[in-house]
């Protein structure tokens, strides 16, 4: 397993890298196949050598080398964020099976996909919840086709509850965390529960904590809640079942 796990790393570096791209053109309408990456401040053309997952933004010491204007730290933070994430899915999946590992593996890929853009553009792209719903569904109807009901069932119970939530504080919620939130019940099944718990009492605190530090003010301002969402659906993906079999056995 360990190789797997070291591979899986590698494997989402490479992805976090990709995702960048992503979370940066799909919001803005352009094509995520070409042309190759450019310069964000002047425009210049990156070469190769100087994309290599988090090894390049060292050596550059944080700097580009066409202009020497700063690259956001975002981007190694990605790369590094989604490797770990991946080799955490197939650590924590290993013993369940090369399919419930690809399907871990594609929502981790959204959910770092959706925090990125959420909190850039406060915008949680259909184009990327529709593709991962149909690859997830994909991979679901191949391998465990009996699922396929908790999972719709999951879907329209977390994303009717968000739904809901939205319609009281629309100002609070939007209808892309409502799709967001029922993906995650298409991928979590059952363990969405917990996975939305977790978003709720972590976007609480975090507003919470606002109010304290800046009075009434606060309540003015609005945060993204997509990666809560991203938060939950994580701590949902690694310990959904022993969270909900503890709830069960203790009530």
């Amino acid at each position: 397993m360990g190789a797997a796990v070291a591979i899986a790393f590698l494997g989402g570096l490479i992805g976090g890298s990709f995702l960048t791209v992503v979370g940066h053109r799909v919001p803005r309408g352009e094509s995520i196949v070409g042309p190759r990456s450019r310069c964000t401040t002047c425009g210049g053309q990156i070469a190769a050598y100087d994309n290599v997952p988090v090894v390049s933004w060292v050596l550059l010491r944080g700097r580009s080398r066409c202009c020497g204007e700063p690259i956001s730290i975002r981007y190694p933070l990605t790369e590094l964020g989604l490797g770990g994430l991946y080799a955490a899915t197939v650590a924590v999946l290993w013993g369940d099976g090369s399919a419930e590992i690809a399907l871990g593996l594609v929502f981790v890929t959204m959910l770092v996909a959706v925090t990125l853009t959420d909190l850039e553009r406060r915008i949680i792209p259909n184009r990327i919840l529709l593709v991962s719903a149909v690859a997830g569904a994909a991979i679901a109807a191949v391998a465990d086709p009996g699922s396929l009901p908790e999972r719709a069932i999951a879907a329209v119970g977390a994303g009717g509850l968000l739904f809901l939530a939205a319609l009281a504080y629309p100002r609070g919620m939007g209808l892309g965390d409502v799709k967001l939130a029922a993906t995650m019940g298409l991928f979590l099944g059952r363990n969405v529960a917990p996975a939305i718990l977790v978003a709720l009492l972590a976007g609480s605190l975090v507003g919470l904590a606002m109010i304290v530090r800046e009075g009434a003010a606060a309540r003015k301002k609005a945060i993204p809640f997509g990666p809560f969402l991203a938060l939950g659906g994580v701590v949902g993906l690694l310990a959904g079942d022993q969270l909900v079999d503890w709830y069960l056995g203790a009530f």
